[in-house]
């Protein structure tokens, strides 16, 4: 710890030259520079005056070289340090994150300190980190005012870290490489994050200044490194400036957006204020030179002539009033100053008794940048295996896109945070699926600080986290006020719970209990199955339900029609999930729930009922057993008598285990089904029983008929009709509609003295059109001749007669 906090956090930077040439030579070729006829020493000048770096200028910093401690990497921090640069960090960003969080750790150190002695901070009040990039120079200034570093710390902890975890991150490594492991994790674990600074410089300039010794300068490009006293004296106070020396190909480091959007990204929450040196533009008032407004006014002014003498007065007063204000003209300026990067202050670090509603709701808009207020919020800390604190929200309204891609879609609600630095967001285990639109931040101190998101996906205490992270949504979304939870929150993230119900075993209880339905209790208000538990009727010992399109598919159902008689609440599942969601819950508060389309809906009944009923079926027998053998042979298992029909006449009803007629419309309805699944070709092929209803008429007259001729034709295309308008009213789908339109015309010809065999009246047959037109052809030439020949003959008389 000590080594991560000394090793990344004090370090820091002078602003000193790298593999700038200190020498001064000048080109060889005079002929091509520009500068060829002037003098050495004039180059050298030149240089210097282009080389000066907060007080140190081109001939200094080359005595400081030249004087300066050399010093040999050990060789394992050498590897350790090669292997950093060339594999073992993917995503270069993170070594600001690394820098900014040993920066951290040395502020809290200081701060540690100071609370037993007030005596510490006198060399630097400020407890602050501050980022400056120098373009021109092309260097990368973080200076923190921490506890600094000793020119004996300097050497320990930056060169030669012998007691440190080098050896044991090497051994580590080496096997994790071997069994094909991510390594990237190691660097927080064993504190080298500093020397991810190699990764975008070429060379690391340390400045840093403890309260027991004077001011040091460490200088390193990774091969090798140096320490001397700082010629300058103490310009720090107390503290540590990291300079970085730029790569060519980590420019883009040094503009100040992407600085800050990665101080957003990764170190927004940082205990301590976070500078960045940045410009914005404003427009100021200016006074105009004096020359200037001279030549103003000596212009030659044009004078109107129409002029009248008021007008000319009220000119002068206005000429004079304007002489009395001082002259300026506006500008933009380009003003430079530090900006302060983490405003937003994380307020999951303190007790939840202390913390506002408002600073919650403002936390949440600034975190998630949602407009809109969250519905519920849980602040909490959780202790055991692993500790960390966390605060959730359940936003007002389901994102965009809630369900596209749903189980494979990247979400990144969830930040986990380690020591209040930010990690990733890069989660797909973080929150179960069925909890994606749950908004939060999760920070641990139990996390390797730079665990890759690769292993952090099967870290086991993430695992822990994930278990104590779901137990506390559910508790938070139970506690959201019943009507604000069925106005608000199921109509936004009911298919969540559903969903939840089907995939998460270990909380299905917990969620059932969230779990809101339609029924016939209420023709507009949700209920729980708690409240349908409660209303249920004595010896009810079942949980009925019916899935269909629509409540008004559901309620005008067949299957229904008794229960709701008898006064038996119905849950009405109309959305596509609910069939399966209810299929994954066995039972409920020790009730099993029970498909009023499928077989085993029975009532209570005396021992009177029992015998008409079965007086009954004795009497059908030979109706339930001919439509059984017989007409619909192989379109039923069976044929009996209901329990559950009142109005209609008969019902198709599905096995326990088979499709009911709204799970078929479902899985027909899959967009990537190709039909030649097993599972779904055994599931639709399986026969349902036909249910009848031995006191509707058309049942009675069915009997009758069959009794006296079971060969009848017309009473066999009955059965048939019965069969599939049973089927249709049951929900399912008839595999040869045109038959059954074909049976349907046959029935209506009967019941309206239509011969069944009187075809349809075929329309005359038309000529071709090339022959209509031929032949009006032909007719208009007809009688154009014959016009001719009655004006011939005309003309003839005429002259007759003259």
């Amino acid at each position: 710890m000590l080594l991560k906090q000394h090793k990344t956090r004090n370090t820091a930077s002078v602003r000193a030259e790298d593999d700038l040439d200190i020498d001064g030579t000048v080109d060889e070729d005079l002929g091509k520079s520009r500068d060829g006829s002037r003098t050495d020493d004039e180059v050298v000048q030149r240089e210097e005056e282009a080389i000066q770096l907060d007080g140190l200028n081109a001939a200094q910093i080359k005595e400081i070289r030249e004087k300066s401690e050399k010093h040999v990497f050990q060789a394992e921090v050498n590897r350790m340090m090669k292997l950093i640069i060339n594999s073992l960090y993917k995503n270069k960003e993170i070594f600001l994150r690394e820098l900014i969080s040993n920066a951290s750790d040395a502020l809290d150190k200081i701060r540690l300190l100071s609370l037993t002695n007030e005596d510490i901070m006198d060399g630097n009040e400020e407890l602050t980190v501050k980022i400056k990039a120098d373009k021109e120079k092309n260097m990368l200034h973080i200076t923190d005012t921490g506890i600094g570093m000793t020119k004996e710390d300097l050497v320990k902890n930056l060169g030669t870290i012998a007691k440190s975890g080098t050896s044991e991150f090497l051994s580590k490594m080496t096997e994790m490489q071997t069994e094909g492991q991510s390594t990237s994790e190691l660097i927080g674990q064993f504190g080298v994050g500093f020397y991810s600074a190699f990764l975008v410089a070429d060379r690391v300039i340390v400045t840093s200044k403890h309260n027991n010794g004077t001011q040091h300068i460490w200088e390193s490009d990774s091969g090798e490194f140096s320490v001397i006293e700082d010629p300058r004296g103490n310009t720090l106070g107390r503290g540590t400036t990291i300079t970085l020396v730029m790569k060519e190909e980590a420019a883009d480091f040094l503009e100040p957006e992407t600085i800050k959007n990665l101080v957003r990204r990764y170190s927004q929450f940082i205990n301590f204020p976070i500078y960045v040196w940045s410009s914005k533009t404003e427009t100021v008032e200016e006074p105009v030179e004096e020359d200037a407004e001279a030549q103003d006014e000596t212009e030659p002014k044009k004078k109107d002539k129409d002029v009248t003498e008021d007008e000319a007065e009220a000119k002068v007063e206005e000429e004079e009033a304007e002489k009395d204000k001082p002259k300026a003209k506006k500008v933009d300026k380009t003003l430079w100053d530090w900006e302060l990067m983490n405003d937003i202050k994380p307020i999951w670090q303190r007790p939840a008794k202390e913390v506002e509603e408002d600073e919650y709701k403002a936390f949440y808009k600034t975190f998630s940048r949602d407009s809109d207020e969250p519905l519920s919020h849980i602040h909490f800390t959780a202790e055991g295996e692993v500790t960390f604190r966390s605060i959730l929200f359940v936003p007002a309204a389901a994102p965009r896109g809630l369900f596209d891609d749903y189980g494979s879609k990247k979400t990144d609600f969830i930040k986990l945070f380690v020591r209040r630095v930010f990690i990733t967001d890069d989660f797909h285990d973080m929150m179960p699926k069925y909890l994606n639109f749950v908004k939060g931040v999760v920070d641990s101190d139990d996390l390797p600080l730079n665990v890759s998101r690769e292993n952090l996906q099967q870290h086991k205490l993430l695992k822990v986290i994930r278990k104590k992270l779901v137990r506390k949504t559910l508790d938070m979304i139970k506690k959201i006020a019943e009507d604000q939870y069925n106005d608000k929150f199921w109509k936004e993230f009911g298919t969540n719970i559903k969903l939840g119900v089907m995939e998460d075993h270990s909380n299905r209880t917990r969620l059932a209990k969230l779990l809101r339905f339609h029924t016939s209790n209420s023709d507009t208000a949700l209920t729980s199955l708690e409240q349908y538990v409660e209303r249920m009727k004595d010896k009810q010992d079942k949980i009925f339900f019916m899935a269909g399109a629509s409540r008004q598919e559901a309620e005008s159902s067949p299957f229904v029609e008794r229960l709701l008689k008898r006064g038996y609440e119905v849950l009405y599942l109309t959305e596509p999930v609910d069939e399966y969601c209810i299929q994954s819950l066995p039972e409920f508060d020790g009730k099993r729930f029970q498909n009023v389309a499928k077989e085993g809906v029975k009532f209570d009944e005396s021992d009177k009922a029992k015998e008409k009923r079965e007086a009954l079926e004795k009497e059908f027998e030979p109706l339930t057993t001919w439509m059984k053998d017989k007409a619909l042979k192989d379109k039923i298992d069976k044929a009996v008598l209901s329990q559950r029909l009142t109005s209609s006449p008969c019902a198709l009803v599905a096995s326990q285990y088979g499709w009911s007629g709204n799970m078929e419309r479902l899985m027909h309805a899959q967009a990537y089904q190709t039909g030649q699944e097993i599972t779904k070709n055994y599931y639709a092929s399986q026969k349902k029983t036909l249910e009848i209803n031995p006191k509707h008429p058309l049942m009675k007259q069915m009997l009758k008929r069959v009794n006296s001729d079971a060969e009848d034709q017309t009473t066999s295309d009955l059965a048939v009709v019965l069969f599939e308008t049973a089927a249709l009213r049951s929900g399912y789908r008839l595999p040869d509609t045109k038959a059954y339109g074909d049976r349907i015309e046959r029935m209506l010809r009967l019941s309206m003295n239509v011969d069944l065999e009187e075809q349809v009246e075929e329309e005359p047959e038309e000529e071709p059109e090339e022959e209509q037109a031929e032949e009006e052809d032909k007719k208009e030439d007809v009688k154009a001749d014959e016009e001719e020949e009655e004006k011939e003959d005309l003309g003839a008389k005429v002259k007759e007669e003259l």
